[in-house]
C-alpha cells in the first residue's frame, strides 16, 4: 500500500477508535456499539439473483458462470443479493469544488469527506457489515481486505468531475451514505434521491461545508476563483451581498433537508472547522436509528 494511502488508513482508524466513547455518552447507543452498527453479524451470499458482472483478474475461477460466459467473448460472474446482511454503499464528492479551503478551516472539504468515508467504513466493517464504494462496480466486502481495496480505489480515483453519484442498481436492503457539499441544483439532487427511493434503498446524506461558504466573511475588494470552470469574479464590496447570499444559502439547505426528510433519508451538516468525530457520530447514530425504524 502506498505511503499516503497507509497514512490515510491509519488516520481514519484513529478517528474511528475515538467514536465508541462518544457513543457511550449518547443515549441508547452503547447497546448498538456492542452489537455492531445495526446489530447484524450474520453473513451470507443469498440465493436471489442480482446481476452478472465481468470477471476480474485474481478472482477465483470457481465463481465464473460458464453458461453466461459462453454467450460472450468475456467471462462473467453471477452475483446474488446479500440476504443475511445489509450492504452499505459509500460515496464522497471528489469534484474540484471539494478542493476549497478558506482561512477559517484547517482542511479542504475533499480531505475531510475522504477521511469520514474511510472512518465510517472502518466502523461498519468492525460491526460485521459489508461495504463497497458506490460507482466502482464491485460487490460489498468485509474485513481488512475490503478496507484495503477501498483505500486503493480512493487513491487511484482521487479526483472526479461529477458532483453527484451516478444512478446505480443496488440490491434489496441496501443503504447509501453520500458525503459532499451538495451545492448542485436541487432538481438534480431530487432526481438522484428518487432513483434510489424507488428501489427501496435507504439513504444518509452528509453535507460538508467550509464555514466561509456559509457566512461569506470577506470584506473589501475580493476575487473569487471558480474551481470548476466558472471563471473568476471580482467583487468590490462582497460584504454588501452577505445578507442576500446567506439567505439563499440557508434556503438551499432548508429545501435540501425537506427533500431528504420526505424521502425518509437522514441529513446532517458538517463544517470543516469542526472536529471530524462529531460528523462521524451523527452518521453512525442516524444509520442505527433508521435501521430500528
Amino acid at each position: 500500500m502506498p505511503g499516503a494511502a497507509a497514512a490515510r488508513r491509519q488516520q481514519a482508524e484513529q478517528l474511528a477508535a475515538k467514536l465508541p466513547p462518544l457513543l457511550v455518552a449518547a443515549e441508547r447507543v452503547a447497546s448498538i456499539v456492542a452489537q455492531g452498527v445495526h446489530g447484524r453479524r450474520r453473513r451470507g451470499t443469498g440465493e436471489t439473483f442480482w446481476e452478472y458482472r465481468r470477471y476480474q483478474p485474481g478472482e477465483e475461477t470457481t465463481r465464473i458462470d460458464w453458461r453466461q460466459s459462453a454467450r460472450s467473448q468475456h467471462l462473467f460472474i453471477r452475483e446474488n443479493e446479500w440476504e443475511a446482511a445489509e450492504s452499505v454503499w459509500l460515496w464522497h464528492d471528489a469534484s474540484p469544488s471539494m478542493g476549497y479551503r478558506s482561512d477559517l478551516a484547517t482542511v479542504e472539504k475533499g480531505e475531510r469527506a475522504t477521511l469520514l468515508l474511510l472512518a465510517l467504513a472502518v466502523l461498519l466493517v468492525r460491526g460485521g457489515e459489508h461495504v463497497a464504494l458506490l460507482g466502482e462496480d464491485e460487490r460489498p466486502g468485509s474485513g481488512n481486505a475490503a478496507l484495503n481495496r477501498m483505500v486503493a480505489r480512493l487513491e487511484r480515483h482521487a479526483a472526479a468531475d461529477a458532483s453527484l453519484p451516478r444512478a446505480e442498481v443496488l440490491p434489496r436492503y441496501a443503504q447509501v451514505v453520500l458525503i459532499g457539499d451538495f451545492l448542485s441544483p436541487l432538481d438534480d439532487i431530487q432526481a438522484m434521491v428518487k432513483h434510489y427511493v424507488a428501489r427501496g434503498v435507504k439513504g444518509h446524506l452528509l453535507q460538508v461545508i467550509d464555514p466561509a461558504e456559509e457566512t461569506l466573511p470577506f470584506v473589501g475588494r475580493t476575487r473569487f476563483e471558480g474551481l470548476e470552470g466558472e471563471g473568476d469574479t471580482l467583487i468590490g464590496r462582497p460584504e454588501t451581498l452577505r445578507g442576500e447570499y446567506t439567505a439563499r444559502f440557508a434556503a438551499h439547505r432548508q429545501a435540501l433537508g425537506d427533500l431528504l426528510r420526505a424521502a425518509g433519508w437522514s441529513f446532517a451538516v458538517h463544517h470543516t472547522d469542526q472536529p471530524a468525530q462529531a460528523a462521524l457520530l451523527s452518521l453512525y447514530v442516524a444509520m442505527a436509528a433508521q435501521t430500528r425504524t
